[in-house]
């Protein structure tokens, strides 16, 4: 018996056609293929369907940089242990203008270990937003001031909305026990 046989939700088979255009969507999305969070999305067709959408726009057409964004996304996965996500999205934040030696670093975000002098400021900041609205939610309004002076009103409604987001994406892998896909 392979360890998926003993999920206590399974994924949903690779080959899934049904409800075909909602299927098709996310594959459209994916590049073609579904991937292990969607086929745990897919036991509900009207979450599957909300989260391809919503998702899709945090992805796509936010004005915030795309490298601000990965940062965020990153951060909240190493807070809450969503190695899944950290998968996803360092490759996204390296092409985005990242190095690899930050996303090495990123692995200790949280932690007094984390090296310094990789990020900017705004980075910086930015990764103290993650920090403070993952592990407290309140967050401290100098900093906010420090964001909104940087960012004006609607990329950091945007960065809280990523970070707020992928709160949501984290503990749902986390708790369904979402696993990397094994590549062939």
């Amino acid at each position: 018996m392979s360890s998926e046989d003993k999920r206590l939700v399974p994924y949903q088979p690779l080959d899934l056609k049904e409800p075909a255009e909602l299927v098709a969507a996310i594959r459209h999305r994916r590049g073609g293929d579904l991937i292990n969070l969607d086929r745990m999305l897919l036991h509900s067709a009207p979450f599957a369907k909300g989260w391809n959408a919503f998702l899709g726009e945090v992805r796509n057409n936010l004005s915030l940089d795309p490298k601000l964004r990965e940062l965020a996304m990153c951060g909240v996965a190493v807070i809450n242990r969503a190695e899944y996500e950290f998968i996803h999205h360092a490759p996204v934040f390296v092409s985005a203008g990242g190095s690899e030696e930050q996303v090495l670093a990123m692995r200790g975000i949280g932690q007094r270990t984390m090296p310094q002098g990789l990020f900017n400021a705004l980075e910086q900041d930015a990764i103290e937003l993650t920090i403070q609205m993952t592990k407290a939610v309140e967050v401290d309004p100098n900093l906010m001031g420090r964001l909104q002076e940087a960012l004006g009103s609607q990329r950091l409604v945007e960065l809280v909305g990523v970070i707020a987001t992928y709160n949501m994406v984290s503990r749902f892998l986390v708790a369904l026990d979402v696993t990397p896909e094994k590549h062939h």
